[in-house]
């Protein structure tokens, strides 16, 4: 069999996440359609990550394998592939990569992006969350780099996931501040199921009051989510971007 990796972006309003799931529509079932209807084969694609409902990704990969008698133009194949997709999923590139090389297990980084609008914008109703009250940026971003001393984020994660460790690595986490709009970027090296929005949530009681740093600290240190912050909406987030070693390409 020949892998190949299929680079792409797609606007989550419509979908209920990345992953299959019965009686809802996700991107990899759309993604699944197209594939089969133009290669005509059973295709199955796997995703670097699994998006919740009304998320969204300007960077993501999937990759799938067909059978090494099958000869394919990759950049004929995304052409045909934005012809066929819906005008929320856009394909950037397809490329062929070494048959071991995977989209969510040779990942070495990931970044997302949160975006907080402070003003009511009906252009930003599927893309930002609309905060109602004043935040401290500065002490938010103070309580983002108390992440740096930690490895285990236990509090941040969802319940009852099937995940060995909860044990990251966080590379960047800071706010930015552009007029009525507020950006929170963060990298590590890998995520736990609902953990970029918990933190969002959590550093929001930072900006508002509600907590100080040191409570913050004493949130990661419990290691029990029910300590942190609610989850923000999905609607906010987006997966930025996905980082690969070189040698997973097949030069």
């Amino acid at each position: 069999m020949k892998r190949y990796f299929i680079r792409l972006s797609y606007k989550g309003t419509n979908y209920h996440g990345w992953q299959i799931q019965p009686n809802a529509i996700t991107v990899q079932e759309v993604l699944n359609k197209a594939l089969c209807t133009i290669l005509n084969c059973e295709i199955n694609v796997v995703g670097c990550g699994r998006t919740d409902t009304g998320v969204h990704a300007s960077d993501f990969y999937a990759h799938f394998d067909v059978d090494e008698q099958v000869t394919l133009d990759c950049d004929m194949l995304s052409f045909r592939l934005n012809r066929f997709l819906p005008s929320d999923i856009a394909i950037k590139q397809t490329f062929r990569v070494k048959e071991e090389a995977h989209t969510r297990f040779d990942a070495k980084a990931r970044t997302y992006h949160y975006f907080i609008t402070k003003e009511k914008n009906p252009f930003r109703l599927e893309s930002h969350w609309k905060v109602p009250y004043d935040l401290d940026v500065q002490k938010m971003n103070q309580a983002a780099k108390i992440l740096f001393e930690f490895e285990d984020f236990t509090s941040f994660s969802k319940l009852h996931t099937d995940v060995k460790t909860n044990n990251c690595k966080i590379y960047q986490a800071e706010w930015k501040e552009n007029g009525d709009e507020l950006m929170f970027t963060v990298k590590a090296d890998r995520f736990l199921r609902n953990m970029v929005r918990a933190i969002v949530g959590t550093l929001v009681e930072v900006g508002r009051g509600k907590m100080n740093l040191d409570d913050f600290r004493k949130v990661i240190e419990s290691k029990n989510r029910s300590n942190a912050g609610s989850s923000v909406p999905g609607h906010g987030l987006f997966l930025a971007e996905i980082e690969y070693p070189d040698t997973i390409k097949n030069l």
